[in-house]
C-alpha cells in the first residue's frame, strides 16, 4: 500500500486539489502495479509563514 505525503504552500483551490490527487494516484498505480484503492494520499497545506528556503520564509520573498 504506497502512502504519498504531499507538502503544499497555502492557496490551492480543492479542484487543483482534486486533479492533483488523480494524477498523483494514476502514476503510482502505473509505476509499482497498484490499484487506486490502494493509494493513500496525504495532502499538507503550510501557511507561507511555516515554510522557508535559505533562511527566508516564503512570506517575505517577494520583499
Amino acid at each position: 500500500m504506497p502512502i504519498v505525503q504531499i507538502h503544499l504552500i497555502e492557496g490551492r483551490t480543492v479542484e487543483q486539489k482534486r486533479a492533483l490527487v488523480r494524477k498523483v494516484t494514476d502514476a503510482v498505480c502505473e509505476s509499482v502495479n497498484v490499484t487506486p484503492e490502494h493509494v493513500k494520499i496525504i495532502l499538507s497545506d503550510m501557511a507561507r509563514h511555516d515554510y522557508a528556503i535559505g533562511g527566508v520564509l516564503k512570506m517575505d520573498e517577494s520583499k
